[in-house]
C-alpha cells in the first residue's frame, strides 16, 4: 500500500512569521526579532514573497539530507516551511516545465554564506534532475569546478575563512528534459591586491597555503619551493593555519577535482608553476644604487631567487633582471629608457605578481568553461546562479569598496525593477487592478558613478588619461567641481560641505549616500589601482618566457603586434562586465536569496541584532517588504484556500460541490469579511492586510479546536456503544458456555458414579470366579505333583545303575556351558570403544578362557580397525599408505622418522601455480608436480650448499635454480638406482644414479632437506610405481657416492656445532665428506 503524503502549509505550526510579508506590524524591531527567534529554534531561513534570507548558522543542520531533497521535490513553494531547496526546485521546474530561464541571485557580505549557498542550489538541482552516464559526468564535472574556483579565488579574512575574493556567475544550460548539458562561468573583479599585500588576520589565496602543505617532496622540489610558510614575503605568518581547515588534504581534493574537469596532467603542473612563479616574485628585493648622471637606479640584491624564477618560466635571466630596472616607454616611433629607483622597482614587482596571478585565475575560468560547456547546438534552457560579494563598508574603504558596492547599486536597481515587473504581470494576469507603488529609486546613485559625461567613473578615466601630473589629489579636485550639487554626494571641499555638521571628514575622502547608507571612501590609491598599469618590459619579457602558459598570458607582450593605444581601466572593464551581467540578469526570471551573517565571530548560537540591523539595511529587506505587501500581501490560490478554510462556513464544510472559486466567495461572505481587504483573481484569492489572514488563520484554529471536540465526542461515544454492545455479547457468551460447562459436570458426575458401581460388581463376579479357579487349579497340580513323583521313583528304581555312571560328565559340560553363555552376557555389556587406539580390554573372569579372551580381543581389534578404515576418503587411504610406507622404511633405522610421523605429507610446499615468478618453471613441466620443495643441494667440490628447487613428476627428477626458476637438472627415474642417509637426526641424502647414464655425468646427488622422510618416501613409490622396482633405500653412517670420476665417502660424525642444531657437511680430502651432527 502506497505511503499516504501528508500535505502542510507554510502557516502550519510556525515558528515566528515564516514569511515577512506578513509580519505585523512591520518594523525594524520586529524584522530583527523574527529572524532572531527563528534562528534560535535552527530555522535559519525565511521568506520575503519569492525571496529567501538566509542566516548563516555557522553548524551543519541536519536540513539537507536526501530525504528532505524528496521532501521539497515537486512541491508548491509555499507548501512547505522555508527553505533553500524550496526555491531551488521553483526554479528548477519552472525552467523545466515552463522553458522560462531562470536566475538566482545571491547577495550577502563576506562570511553571510554565499558560497555554501550557491553550492546548496548546484547540489539540489544535480539530485532531481535525470540520471545517466553522461548527465552524470556533467553533473560531477559542474560540482567540481567549485573546489578549483575555490582554491584560486578564495581566502581567509577576519569576516570568513572561506572568503569568495571574486564575483562568480554561473549559467547551467540544460535541455528539454530538464538534464544538464554543460555550464558557462563568468568571473568579476578578483581582489588581486591580496596577491602582495594581506590585512592583518587574514592570508593570501587559499592554494599557496595547500600547495606548500599538501605538494610531496618531489613536487616541491621540482617547483623550487620549501614547506615553511616564513620563507614567503607573498604569505601573512600571524593567519597562516586556520583551524579546522586541512590545507594538505584540501590540495589532494583540488588535484583531484582538477583532473575531473578534465585537466590533463602537464596543464595542472604548468598552473603550479605559475603558482610557484607568484610565490617566488615576493622574495625578490632591491636595493638603490647611484649612476654617474646623478639618476637613482635600483639593483637586485639576491639574484638567486630571480634565477629560480627564470628556470622556472623558461626566461632569459638577463632579459627579466632589466625588465626590474628599466621602462621603456613608446610614442609614435620613438623609444625612451628610463631606470626604475627602488619604488618603482617594488611597484613593479608587484604588479607584475598580481597580473600573473589575475591573468592566470582568468585563463582557469576559461579552461573549465572549455571542459563544461555544453558539447550540443540545440536550443538550450539556462539556470543562472550569481554568487557575488555584498555591500561592503569598512573602516578604510578604497577602489574596490567602490567597485563592489557600485555592482550591488545595479543588483538593488534591477532587483527592484525586477520584483515590481514580477508584481504587476501577476496582477496584470491575475486580472487584479494595478495601484502605483512608491519606493526609494537607487537610479540616481548609479548614475552618478556610472555615467558617461560626468559620473564618478567617467571622471577617474578622465583623470587617468589627461596629460601632466595625475595624482589622488587632482581627482578629488575634479569631483569636487563635476559633483558638488549632487544629493548624494558629499565632500570637504563641495559645496554641500557647508551644510555638514560632520567636521571628522577628511579633506582626502569622499562620501556617497548609497541605498544602504553613508560609505566615507579613502580616494589614495584611485588612480593606480584604475590604472592598473603592468610596464610594457615586463609584459614583453612574459612574452619571451620558454613557458607557453604564461606566454599565452601575457599576449600584448609580442613585439609583432605592439599596441600604442592605452588599455583599458580596470573602472570601465568592470563597468562593461557589470553592465552585460544586467542585460543577461533581465533577460531571464529572477530568484533572491538574501545571506545574513549573524556575528563577527564566526560562532554558532549568537545573534548580533547591531550587526544584522546593519545588514538588512544594505540589503534593502524592509523596502522589499514594503514593496511586497503595498498591494497585496497574501495571494492563494483558490483550491488549496477553500480547503485550507473550508470548516469556517456549513455551506462549504466538509464538501464543497462547486466550483473552487464560487466556495471561497461563499466562505468569505459568510465570514463577513470587509470586501475593500480582498479581491478576487482568474485563479488565486489576493489578501491585502496579514491582519486578515492571521484573523482567518485564528479562526481555523478555534474551529480546529471545536472540530476536534466534536470528533473526540463522537470517537467517545461510539467507544462506550462498541464497549456495551462487546459486554453484553460476551455476557450471552459466557453465560451459555457455563450452563454447557455445568451440564457436562453433573453428566460425569453421574457417569463416574455408575463406573464405581459396575466396577465393584465386576470385582466381586471377578473375584469369585478366581477363587474357583484356584480351587479348580490347585487340585489339578497336586494330581500331577503326585504322578510326577511316583513316576520319579518308578524310574529311578529302573535307571539307578546307569545314572550313577554318567551324573558327573554331564554336570560338568552344563555348568561350563552355563560360564561360557554367562561370560559372553558380561562381554557384551563391557565392551569397550570402536576407537583404534583404545587399549581397554576387561578382565579374564576364568584362567580356563584365556586363549578365547586373547582371541576375542584380536578379532574385536581387527573388526573395529576395518570399521575405523572404511570411513576413510581416497585422498586419506593415500596419506596413510604413504605414512604406512614411510614406516616400513625408516621406523628404528632412522632417527628422524618420529618428528616426522605427526606432519602431513604437503608435496607442494611451493605454490608454482600462482606464484608469478615460477610461471616460466610452470610452463616448462607439463606432467604433474608430486613434490616441489627448495632443498639444499652439497657442492661436490667443498661442501658448501647452494639453494635448488627439487620437482619430482611421474617420470622425472628435475632441479631448477630457486631465484630465476631455470632447470638446471632433469633425472629420469629409471636413472634412479638408490637413495643413502644417515641414520641419525639431519636431513641429508645422496640420490645415485645408474652408471653411464646422461644424468649421471656429473655424478651423484648430495641434498639436505627438512621434509627428508616425505620426499625419500614419495620418491620410492613414485619409483615403485613407474619402474615396477623397489627403489634401494641404504641407511648408514658412512656411503659411497660418484662424484664425476672418483668416489667419495660421505662420514656423519657427532659434533659441536657453531650455529646451533643445524647439521654441517665439509670436504677433507679427495675420498673424504665429513658431515657433523649435533
Amino acid at each position: 500500500m502506497a505511503k499516504m503524503e501528508v500535505k502542510t502549509s507554510l502557516l502550519d505550526n510556525m515558528i515566528g512569521v515564516g514569511d515577512m510579508v506578513l509580519l505585523e506590524p512591520l518594523n525594524e524591531e520586529t524584522f530583527i526579532n523574527n529572524l532572531k527567534k527563528r534562528f534560535d529554534h535552527n530555522e535559519i531561513y525565511t521568506y520575503i514573497g519569492s525571496v529567501v534570507i538566509s542566516v548563516n548558522p555557522y553548524r551543519s543542520l541536519p536540513i539537507y539530507s536526501p530525504e528532505k531533497v524528496e521532501d521539497y521535490r515537486n512541491r508548491n513553494f509555499y507548501e512547505l516551511s522555508p527553505h533553500i531547496f524550496a526555491l531551488s526546485d521553483e526554479a528548477y521546474r519552472s525552467l523545466r516545465d515552463q522553458d522560462k530561464d531562470q536566475c538566482i541571485l545571491i547577495t550577502g557580505e563576506s562570511g553571510a554564506g554565499k558560497t555554501e549557498a550557491s553550492k546548496l542550489v548546484m547540489s539540489y538541482v544535480a539530485a532531481v534532475c535525470g540520471k545517466g552516464a553522461e548527465v552524470n559526468q556533467v553533473k560531477e564535472q559542474l560540482l567540481q569546478s567549485n573546489p578549483v574556483l575555490e582554491a584560486f579565488g578564495n581566502a581567509k579574512t577576519v569576516r570568513n575563512d572561506n572568503s569568495s575574493r571574486f564575483g562568480k556567475y554561473m549559467d547551467i544550460e540544460f535541455d528539454f528534459k530538464g538534464d544538464p548539458l554543460g555550464g558557462v562561468i563568468s568571473n568579476y573583479l578578483l581582489e588581486k591586491s591580496r596577491v602582495v599585500k594581506q590585512p592583518r588576520g587574514e592570508r593570501n589565496f587559499h592554494v599557496f597555503y595547500q600547495l606548500l602543505s599538501g605538494a610531496s617532496e618531489e613536487l616541491l622540489n621540482k617547483l623550487k619551493l620549501e614547506r615553511d610558510f616564513s620563507r614567503y614575503n607573498y604569505l601573512s605568518l600571524d593567519s597562516a593555519k586556520v583551524n579546522g581547515v586541512d590545507d594538505a588534504a584540501n590540495f589532494r581534493t583540488v588535484r583531484n577535482a582538477m583532473q575531473i574537469v578534465g585537466f590533463m596532467d602537464h596543464e595542472a603542473e604548468s598552473v603550479l608553476e605559475v603558482v610557484a612563479a607568484v610565490l617566488k616574485l615576493g622574495n625578490i628585493e632591491f636595493k638603490p644604487e647611484s649612476r654617474v648622471n646623478g639618476l637613482d637606479e635600483s639593483k637586485i640584491k639576491d639574484k638567486n631567487e630571480l634565477k629560480e624564477i627564470c628556470e622556472l618560466t623558461g626566461i632569459d635571466q638577463s632579459v627579466l633582471e632589466r625588465a626590474f630596472s628599466f621602462r621603456t616607454v613608446e610614442a609614435k616611433q620613438e623609444k625612451v629608457s628610463t631606470t626604475l629607483n627602488v619604488a618603482q622597482a617594488y611597484y613593479a614587482r608587484d604588479a607584475l605578481a598580481k597580473n600573473l596571478y589575475s591573468r592566470l585565475f582568468s585563463w582557469l575560468v576559461n579552461r573549465i568553461n572549455e571542459s563544461i560547456k555544453a558539447q550540443t547546438k540545440v536550443r538550450k534552457k539556462v539556470m543562472g546562479v550569481l554568487d557575488i560579494y555584498g555591500f561592503e563598508i569598512f573602516e578604510d574603504n578604497s577602489f574596490e569598496q567602490f567597485i563592489i558596492n557600485y555592482c550591488n547599486e545595479k543588483l538593488q536597481q534591477i532587483f527592484i525593477e525586477l520584483t515590481l515587473k514580477e508584481e504587476q504581470e501577476e496582477y496584470i494576469r491575475e486580472d487584479i487592478e494595478w495601484t502605483h507603488i512608491d519606493y526609494f529609486n537607487n537610479a540616481i546613485i548609479c548614475d552618478l558613478i556610472e555615467n558617461n559625461t560626468n559620473g564618478i567613473l567617467a571622471m577617474l578615466d578622465e583623470e587617468c588619461l589627461r596629460p601632466g601630473t595625475v595624482t589622488d589629489e587632482t581627482f578629488l579636485e575634479k569631483l569636487n567641481q563635476v559633483c558638488a550639487t549632487h544629493q548624494h554626494f558629499e565632500s570637504r571641499m563641495s559645496k554641500c560641505s557647508r551644510f555638514l555638521n560632520d567636521t571628522s571628514l577628511p579633506h582626502s575622502c569622499f562620501r556617497i549616500q548609497h541605498y544602504a547608507g553613508k560609505v566615507l571612501y579613502q580616494v589614495e590609491g584611485f588612480v593606480d589601482k584604475n590604472n592598473d598599469l603592468l610596464y610594457r618590459d615586463l609584459s614583453q619579457a612574459m612574452w619571451k618566457a620558454g613557458h607557453a602558459l604564461i606566454k599565452s598570458l601575457f599576449p600584448e607582450g609580442n613585439p609583432a603586434k605592439i599596441n600604442l593605444k592605452r588599455p583599458p581601466t580596470a573602472g570601465s572593464q568592470f563597468k562593461a562586465s557589470v553592465a552585460t551581467l544586467m542585460k543577461n540578469l533581465q533577460t531571464k526570471n529572477p530568484n533572491y536569496i538574501r545571506c545574513i551573517k549573524p556575528n563577527d565571530k564566526k560562532a554558532a548560537h549568537i545573534f548580533s541584532e547591531a550587526l544584522v540591523c546593519h545588514q538588512i539595511r544594505y540589503l534593502g529587506l524592509l523596502e522589499n517588504v514594503r514593496v511586497r505587501r503595498a498591494g497585496y500581501a497574501f495571494r492563494q490560490a483558490y483550491e488549496p484556500c477553500l480547503e485550507r478554510y473550508k470548516m469556517l462556513c456549513k455551506q462549504t464544510w466538509p464538501h464543497w460541490k462547486g466550483p473552487a472559486r464560487a466556495g471561497v466567495e461563499v466562505l468569505f461572505n459568510e465570514l463577513e469579511i470587509p470586501v475593500e481587504e480582498y479581491s478576487f483573481g482568474r485563479s488565486k484569492i489576493f489578501i491585502r492586510n496579514p491582519r486578515t489572514l492571521f484573523k482567518l488563520e485564528d479562526l481555523r484554529k478555534q474551529r480546529l479546536e471545536d472540530l476536534a471536540t466534536l470528533i473526540q465526542k463522537i470517537y467517545r461515544g461510539w467507544k462506550c456503544r462498541t464497549h456495551f454492545l462487546l459486554m453484553r455479547k460476551s455476557q450471552i457468551v459466557i453465560a451459555a458456555w457455563y450452563r454447557r460447562y455445568a451440564q457436562q459436570k453433573r453428566y460425569q458426575q453421574i457417569k463416574s458414579s455408575a463406573l464405581v458401581i459396575q466396577s465393584y460388581i465386576r470385582g466381586w463376579k471377578a473375584r469369585k470366579i478366581l477363587r474357583e479357579l484356584k480351587h479348580q487349579k490347585r487340585c489339578e497340580e497336586a494330581a500331577t505333583t503326585i504322578a510326577a513323583y511316583w513316576h520319579g521313583t518308578q524310574v529311578r528304581r529302573e535307571y539307578r545303575k546307569f545314572f550313577r555312571a554318567n551324573a558327573g560328565k554331564k554336570i560338568y559340560e552344563f555348568t561350563i556351558q552355563r560360564i561360557m553363555q554367562k561370560y559372553f552376557l558380561e562381554m557384551k555389556n563391557k565392551m569397550p570403544s570402536l576407537s583404534p587406539i583404545d587399549k581397554n580390554w576387561p578382565s579374564r573372569p576364568y584362567l580356563f578362557l584365556d586363549s578365547t579372551h586373547k582371541e576375542l580381543k584380536r578379532i574385536f581389534h581387527l573388526w573395529r580397525c576395518k570399521k575405523y578404515r572404511d570411513q576413510f576418503t581416497d585422498q586419506q587411504k593415500l596419506i596413510y599408505e604413504e605414512k604406512l610406507e614411510a614406516s616400513e622404511l625408516f621406523k628404528d633405522k632412522k632417527a628422524l622418522y618420529p618428528s616426522s610421523v605427526g606432519q602431513p605429507f604437503q608435496g607442494a610446499y611451493l605454490e608454482i601455480n600462482k606464484n608469478p615468478k615460477y610461471k616460466k618453471l610452470q610452463d616448462a613441466i607439463e606432467e604433474k608436480i608430486i613434490i616441489a620443495e627448495v632443498v639444499s643441494k652439497i657442492n661436490r667440490a667443498n661442501g658448501k650448499s647452494t639453494s635448488r628447487i627439487f620437482l619430482l613428476t611421474n617420470n622425472n627428477l628435475l632441479l631448477a635454480d630457486q631465484k630465476s626458476g631455470q632447470i638446471k637438472s632433469e633425472v629420469p627415474l629409471v636413472d634412479v638406482t638408490k637413495v643413502s642417509m644417515s641414520s641419525q637426526n639431519d636431513g641429508f641424502f645422496a640420490i645415485h644414479l645408474k652408471e653411464g647414464s646422461e644424468a649421471a655425468s656429473k655424478g651423484d646427488f648430495l641434498f639436505s632437506s627438512d621434509h627428508l622422510i616425505e620426499m625419500a618416501t614419495k620418491l620410492y613409490r613414485t619409483t615403485l610405481s613407474q619402474t615396477k622396482q623397489k627403489l634401494n633405500i641404504e641407511i648408514s653412517d658412512e656411503f659411497l657416492v660418484q662424484f664425476r670420476q672418483d668416489k667419495v665417502c660421505v662420514k656423519f660424525i657427532q659434533g659441536n656445532q657453531k650455529n646451533g642444531s643445524v647439521p654441517t657437511c665439509k670436504r677433507k680430502n679427495n675420498r673424504l665428506l665429513e658431515v657433523a651432527v649435533p
